[in-house]
């Protein structure tokens, strides 16, 4: 919905159980009977002396104020079982309970991670303690609360706050706090109306509000409406910190809007905000999710003209985008720079280096900077070890990766699922599944829990070696430890079922994969293991009908894809055909679908294939692949391939 002036009633937060997975409670603020916080009924052990030496403070009584120093000490060591005992020694002796001894306790709950205990005080607080609750302690639960990510459990204690016969009158912090949940839960219509309530109950927004709502708005990709908030901040006379731009640029930098970027950066200066570390780090990583990774490096130069200090952050960052554009080589010079003018990288960035170079194929660059980087005093650890091992994996160099788990572990480093799954799945690729099953039952002894990835692995392995009964048997281990398969372990079923002759039994974990969640949905592997196996047996309508359903899914067809039909129309046919009129239409259905991209891929098979498309065909994708900007892009590649 968008933002709009208009005043909505707090009423409308009843609305809101209707969302909430817990069952509504205000049992929290009904009466209690007056029993003791604790099983401890014996006098506490605090001798009499401290008491009478306490100084007299105003209308309370002798040694109250001590009662409140034990409070604070205790609370603040996490000591609830003693300081249970000076709350009732209080009671018995009819000390005066004031609102502060309660917020320090909950303070302490929430750093003990204890949110129910907070809410079960709140709520005996007036009752067993004849201590008046104000929005003060009503915050502070609250905040205990969300720190815990319990959203939809604040949302019914704010409720319950306001709306129920405890009657708290919200202030900014309690607005903040509320809106802060709504939008962590994705409610973010809700929590505009919140927000705009805020006026009527007599509570300003602040800039903590608008910054909140701000991004909740960018996480939901409603970045129009998270500026349109900035200007309107400024007309209600809040003016924006450094924290709302940077919230904002986050947000156009995530959706690759670099050009708008730089006009807020302009306006930030307007506005006597200076960028800071987190500014530069975000505008950093925009450009480097955009491959433009020449001007991050030059943004680093004036980030340190502006006296801000880069961080591990910002190396990683730039480090790890030269990584993704494959230019590891690069990430390496960029390291020895900036080691050369004394900035000293972490761990993580070593990682990053050494598994980028081992994708590249580049495993002596990635040895000689391991080597460096243990020279140099820096201790390896768990990351490295597993980038290091992966890597030699992938290389097919499994003894040296052994040597390696070896001295891991010898150097008290405990490896990992990532570690484990690693050298699994390097056995498998060398033929070994013996070995691979043995890593699997050695990382059982070392009581390293796998995760999903590891069962991905050993299930992937256990079918390309024609191992399906093996396979369905983990698969049904990892069911039952309530674990949820990915598209590799589906996909990798499916290949075993398919391989095995069970083609309709894959079909039906297929339609299972349809259900589930995004990284369980089908991608262009699963379709073309399903569409091999239906051209197979002959059922080449059924392979259309799939086909259709994959390019109604979204899902692009690839090489693999039209080899398959390719091969199909030519050996199952009679008369034989050429494909090319099939792959044709499947280009002019892409470009239908705006999917240009595809649509280009398939031409190119096209082509490479000796089938020219029809010329009609050629009239429709080919302005779409010639607009300005693409070809720009393309030529840009292509210097950039020439230097690089």
């Amino acid at each position: 919905m968008p933002i709009t002036k208009s005043s909505l009633s707090l009423k409308k937060l009843s609305s809101i159980r209707n969302s909430c997975k817990f069952p509504y409670f205000c049992w929290f603020f009904s009466f209690r009977s007056k029993t003791t916080l604790s099983p401890y009924e014996s006098d506490a052990p605090i001798p009499d002396q401290i008491f009478k030496s306490a100084s007299q403070m105003g209308s309370y009584k002798s040694g109250d104020s001590t009662f409140y120093s034990l409070i604070e000490n205790y609370a603040n060591s996490g000591d609830f079982g003693t300081l249970f005992q000076v709350f009732d020694r209080m009671k018995r002796e009819r000390r005066v309970f004031i609102e502060k001894n309660f917020i320090l306790v909950f303070r302490a709950y929430g750093k003990a991670h204890l949110p129910e205990k907070a809410i079960e005080l709140f709520g005996r607080m007036v009752d067993e303690f004849q201590c008046r609750r104000t929005v003060r302690s009503f915050n502070s639960v609250l905040n205990v609360i969300i720190q815990e990510g319990l959203f939809h459990r604040a949302l019914e204690f704010y409720e319950c706050g306001v709306g129920g016969k405890t009657n708290i009158s919200p202030n900014v912090l309690s607005f903040n706090l509320v809106i802060k949940a709504m939008c962590k839960l994705g409610l973010v219509d809700r929590a505009i109306e919140v927000f705009r309530e805020m006026p009527i109950q007599k509570c300003e927004p602040d800039v903590f509000t608008y910054c909140t709502l701000m991004d909740g708005l960018c996480k939901e990709d409603r970045i129009d409406e998270a500026v349109l908030l900035l200007d309107e901040m400024q007309i209600e006379g809040c003016f924006p910190s450094s924290v709302t731009f940077n919230v904002l640029i986050n947000g156009l930098c995530k959706k690759g809007d670099m050009a708008r970027v730089t006009k807020l950066v302009d306006n930030m200066f307007l506005k006597g905000c200076v960028p800071n570390e987190v500014t530069y780090n975000t505008i950093i990583n925009g450009l480097c999710l955009k491959g433009k990774l020449d001007k991050a490096v030059s943004l680093l130069d004036r980030m340190v003209a502006s006296k801000c200090v880069p961080n591990d952050v910002t190396y990683g960052t730039l480090i790890n985008g030269l990584v993704k554009q494959g230019r590891s080589v690069d990430g390496v010079r960029l390291l020895s720079s900036l080691e050369e003018r004394g900035h000293h990288v972490n761990e993580y960035a070593y990682s990053t280096l050494i598994s980028g170079l081992f994708k590249e194929e580049k495993s002596e660059e990635a040895m000689g900077l391991w080597k460096k980087m243990v020279e140099k005093g820096c201790q390896p650890n768990i990351v490295v070890y597993s980038a290091l091992i992966d890597g030699l994996c992938r290389e097919g160099k499994l003894d040296e990766a052994k040597e390696i788990l070896c001295e891991m572990v010898n150097k008290g480093c405990t490896p990992n699922a990532f570690t484990y799954s690693s050298l699994i799945k390097g056995f498998f690729k060398t033929g070994n599944s013996q070995k691979a099953i043995h890593v699997w039952k050695e990382m059982a002894k070392n009581n390293c829990v796998p995760n999903e990835i590891c069962y991905s692995v050993l299930i992937h392995g256990l079918c390309e070696d024609g191992k399906l009964r093996e396979a369905m048997m983990v698969w049904t281990h990892m069911l039952g430890r309530g674990l949820r398969p990915d598209v590799v372990a589906y996909s990798s079923m499916i290949h075993g079922l398919c391989n095995a002759g069970s083609v309709e039994v894959g079909l039906k974990l297929f339609n299972e994969m349809l259900c589930q969640e995004s990284d369980s949905q089908p991608d262009v592997v699963t379709y073309n293991i399903l569409l091999r196996a239906l051209c197979k047996q002959n059922n080449i309508s059924h392979a259309i009908d799939l086909l259709n359903s994959m390019l109604d899914r979204g899902c692009d067809p690839d090489l693999i894809t039209c080899n398959i039909f390719l091969n199909a129309l030519r050996e199952k046919l009679n008369p034989p055909q050429d494909g090319r009129e099939f792959l044709d239409e499947l280009v002019v259905r892409l470009h239908k679908r705006q999917r240009i991209v595809g649509a280009a891929k398939i031409i190119e098979v096209m082509l490479q294939k000796f089938l020219p498309p029809n010329a009609s065909t050629w009239e429709r994708v080919i302005p779409e692949l010639c607009k300005p900007k693409k070809v720009q892009a393309i030529i840009d590649k292509c210097w950039s391939s020439l230097f690089f």
